[in-house]
């Protein structure tokens, strides 16, 4: 009998299981594929990262190396050695799971977990052969798929998801992206700087819309000068395979349908929770109209040995989310009091320039009634971004009116992803623009880019504009 038992090796499964194993409880994972790791290892964060690096590279050497004085000839893209490259990431962070299994002594189990009763897991080999283990307490961290309309089909040859698009054999002509959230725009990215005509279809009127307005702005300016074609507030009502080209058609909200070719379409309209097979009901857990497993507060299913983490239940689908919740169960079980403030979990775009965000948007500000000033100061003024060429984008701070405590950090431009840390730490103590103000930051850094936007929203003091 396992103290634990974790279902699903992803970030928040596999962090559950490291952490329970660390507080001395006997730990198991269960793992449907036969690597670790997960969607983000294998074919989510580290390799779209992989790749968004590659072709980056390639994008800089094709229009940016001759103005820093370095003359290249006969330049051309190797898609080929670029997913390789790309596998061979991946491979090496998947070993490192598996090291860190045996370093935990956490017995690894491959197969497909799903519930016999609430304390028993049976776990069905690619053979066909099974076995039944038996645990105190189960994690569910079985993760998510990419999501579709009902009347598209994937066809994973010409209409594909994330995952063979981290897997392309050529770079497309016209890459057509049917979504303009974080992964669209990621993988859109990828192939754009390639030399793909890239044209995006979303239902919003912005991009990454769940995100702070200003930085939807931004990113579609920078990703036009890539090319991108934009096709907001438009709802897709059809899409065809013709063979070597697809079809796409939709409805531009004037009562006009419009029809887009290209040879490829990228399907990114979000992703889904995944519990196919898991067999909840035999253990009595109860799952939401949304195909969620339903938790309370703390995480804990209506069965009361019974957790649930990361995609699979309520709130972002990030690979962050994930570990802190896998930090909270096993803490929980092991009779701790851990806490995670859900505000301030950051999101990021790895596109570039990159796009990061903490704590309020500006639009949930005016729609909580709470009164709040702003700062803004522009990486066109930082003597760091104009040294490397990284001009695009904009640092934007959000702090309350009367008490100057930070509410949101939103920022885009040259490494935010990083950046973005400075303003979780300082919205984890509390601290004012006032005070981030006045610290010394590294002259010349893009985190200097931080410190104006707080001065700018603390009586418009900023320095450098």
């Amino acid at each position: 009998m396992y103290d634990v038992i974790v279902i699903g090796s992803g970030p928040g499964g596999y962090v559950a299981a490291i952490r329970a194993a660390q507080l001395g409880m006997k730990t198991a994972i269960i793992e449907k594929y036969s690597t670790l790791g997960g969607t983000c290892l294998n074919v989510g964060c580290i390799p779209s990262k992989a790749l968004l690096d590659s072709s980056e590279h390639y994008h800089n050497a094709a229009h940016t190396f001759k103005t820093h004085g370095i003359n290249l000839s006969g330049l051309k893209v190797d898609l080929k050695q670029m997913i390789a490259r790309k596998e061979d990431v991946v491979k090496q962070n998947v070993e490192g799971i598996q090291f860190l299994m045996k370093k935990n002594k956490i017995d690894v189990h491959h197969g497909l977990g799903s519930f016999v009763d609430k304390n028993t897991v049976k776990v069905t080999k690619e053979d066909g052969t099974s076995e039944n283990i038996q645990g105190k307490n189960i994690i569910i961290a079985t993760g998510s798929k990419p999501a579709s309309l009902p009347f598209i089909n994937i066809d994973k040859d010409r209409i594909i998801t994330s995952t063979e698009a981290l897997k392309m054999k050529e770079v497309p002509k016209h890459l057509i992206v049917i979504g303009g959230g974080v992964i669209g725009m990621e993988l859109g990215s990828v192939y754009g700087r390639l030399g793909a005509k890239v044209s995006v279809v979303e239902f919003m009127d912005a991009l990454i819309p769940s995100m702070d307005r200003t930085m939807g702005k931004e990113l579609q300016k920078s990703l036009k000068k890539l090319g991108f074609d934009f096709y907001l507030k438009h709802k897709v009502t059809s899409v065809e395979n013709k063979g070597k080209e697809v079809i796409v058609k939709a409805d531009n909200g004037k009562g006009e349908i419009i029809e887009i070719k290209g040879d490829y379409v990228l399907v990114s309209i979000g992703r889904r929770p995944y519990t196919d097979g898991l067999n909840a009901e035999a253990a009595g857990v109860k799952l939401t109209e949304r195909g969620q497993v339903e938790v309370d507060d703390h995480l804990r299913t209506n069965v009361p040995n019974i957790y649930a983490i990361g995609d699979v239940v309520k709130g972002a689908m990030l690979a962050h989310k994930a570990e802190e919740e896998g930090v909270f169960v096993a803490e929980s079980i092991a009779g701790q009091k851990p806490h995670i403030n859900y505000l301030l979990i950051p999101g990021v775009v790895y596109t570039w320039p990159e796009v990061a965000s903490v704590g309020y948007t500006e639009e949930q500000l005016k729609e909580k009634g709470i009164k709040y000033k702003a700062g803004k100061f522009p990486f066109m003024a930082s003597g760091r971004a104009r040294a490397s060429m990284d001009t695009d984008g904009l640092v934007k701070v959000l702090a309350d009116a009367e008490t100057d405590e930070i509410l949101g950090v939103h920022m885009i431009g040259p490494r935010t992803a990083d950046m973005i840390a400075e303003a979780v730490v300082a919205m984890e103590y509390r601290a004012s623009a006032e005070d981030i103000a006045r610290m010394s930051h590294a002259h010349p850094t893009y985190t200097e880019a931080f410190k104006e936007a707080c001065l700018a929203a603390t009586d418009n003091r900023a320095l450098h504009i």
